[in-house]
């Protein structure tokens, strides 16, 4: 599989995402649904369109883009996307790669940005449609590109019809405030919380220009385009690669109305928390620890398992193929050491190979299912004490891919950025479970 593909693949969850609009599930209720799914196809056009000149009665503040500018007055909300992965979308690891790719691979770099930085202002170079015609190939188009309009002030080389205005700090934010707020700079959000009145002044009086409400923000299809392939999207062993919604559409909490948001945005905060949050993987899955009997004799064989539940998953545990939990089993004798030879590790998650062209096993855990990893050894010596653990970790496909990528890097920065990928990786690993249990 070519490098770009693999990259399409991997680093951006919106392979199967129409740079036309949002697939939205057809199994809906009509009336005010029919309108949400409209705007939701209307909304998540990607890359989003440009913004434009804001209009001449906005102060410097409404006028930005900056999700600083957003907190201005929102600070809570500010404060928990600060923290959020969402603001870290365009991290060292994409960065590392996509600081070539948009010069070697335009297509597929700009194909990332629709889920990582899905902004017009995020983009480097966009589609020239004026200054040179498409070249014809047998059947596709290929586009010519330009470069976009830079934050500092300059024009691209080649003039475009529509001002777009690249902002290299606004790149970095990632999926910002206006990446899901602003259209054309007016201002979109769910409706009022109950209780709240809206403000009836007129919206000249409002805070750039008030916002445009509904309800469609609190449906799970508002997160689909990043979160799942099409039905034609890459897929491995016959499943997509990227399938959170229909795991969780497939699932309880669809049935029982609770959506995506209802989970990572409590409170509709905006914290996304999931995976890689320690408390949160706590809450969604239980871990139990058995042993056949408490003591055992020299000679006998030690049985035990660690059985994990998702008691509280909304979608597959763990989804996608970049996490892995990891189950370990090993006896310690009577020094505190490791017992030589007596170590046994399974992963739980969808490992495939790091080209894409194989699924090398599926062990993840369905809403309200559980997974059982088994460990026997025979007993040969007293004082032994087994030690059990479940370590989760978040960017297991990550690491190991953006190692593999490493030497391909061309300059000093990417190379930087992707070492930088690899050790915030790794520290992001955790401890799920540990129990010691005195054996014989």
């Amino acid at each position: 599989m070519k490098w770009s593909l693999l990259y399409i693949a991997v680093m951006s969850v919106c392979v199967g995402l129409s740079s036309e609009a949002v697939a939205v599930s057809d199994a809906l209720p009509a009336v005010d649904d029919r309108a949400q799914i409209e705007f939701l196809k209307s909304h998540w056009q990607t890359p989003i369109p440009p913004q434009g000149k804001p209009p001449a009665q906005f102060s410097s503040v409404e006028g930005s883009l900056e999700p600083e500018s957003c907190g201005a007055c929102h600070r809570p909300q500010y404060e928990d996307w600060s923290g959020s992965l969402h603001s870290k979308s365009m991290g060292p690891g994409v960065r590392g790669q996509t600081m070539e790719l948009i010069h070697d691979d335009s297509k597929t770099a700009l194909l990332c940005y629709s889920c990582h930085a899905p902004l017009s202002e995020q983009q480097e170079k966009v589609v020239d449609k004026d200054s040179h015609p498409s070249r014809l190939t047998k059947r596709r188009q290929v586009p010519s590109w330009a470069p976009n309009a830079s934050d500092n002030g300059e024009r691209p080389a080649l003039k475009l019809k529509t001002h777009h205005a690249f902002s290299a700090s606004l790149q970095q934010k990632g999926l910002s405030c206006a990446g899901c707020h602003v259209r054309g700079h007016q201002r979109f959000g769910p409706p009022k919380r109950d209780g709240l009145i809206e403000n009836s002044a007129p919206a000249l009086q409002l805070p750039h220009g008030g916002a445009i409400r509904t309800a469609a923000f609190e449906r799970a299809e508002f997160c689909k385009g990043c979160h799942q392939f099409e039905p034609s999207g890459y897929a491995l062993n016959g499943k997509l690669l990227e399938n959170t919604y229909n795991e969780w559409k497939d699932g309880p909490y669809a049935r029982e109305g609770k959506s995506c948001q209802s989970c990572h945005m409590p409170e509709r905060r905006h914290l996304w928390r999931g995976i890689h949050d320690p408390e949160m993987v706590k809450h969604g899955v239980s871990v139990r620890l058995s042993l056949e009997k408490q003591r055992y004799q020299v000679g006998e064989q030690l049985r035990a398992e660690i059985t994990l539940t998702n008691t509280g998953v909304g979608h597959d545990f763990p989804t996608y193929v970049t996490p892995k939990i990891v189950v370990r089993f090993e006896l310690a004798g009577m020094d505190g050491k490791p017992v030589d030879g007596s170590a046994q590790e399974e992963r739980i998650g969808r490992e495939v190979t790091l080209d894409l062209t194989q699924e090398l096993f599926d062990h993840r855990i369905a809403p309200g299912h559980s997974r059982t990893v088994r460990y026997i050894r025979t007993i040969d010596r007293t004082g032994l004490t087994l030690r059990a653990s479940v370590m989760v970790v978040p960017d297991d496909f990550y690491i190991q891919f953006f190692e593999a990528t490493l030497p391909k890097a061309k300059s000093k920065e990417a190379k930087a950025l992707l070492e930088q990928a690899i050790r915030e990786g790794r520290a992001r690993s955790f401890s799920l479970f540990t129990e010691n249990a005195t054996v014989s």
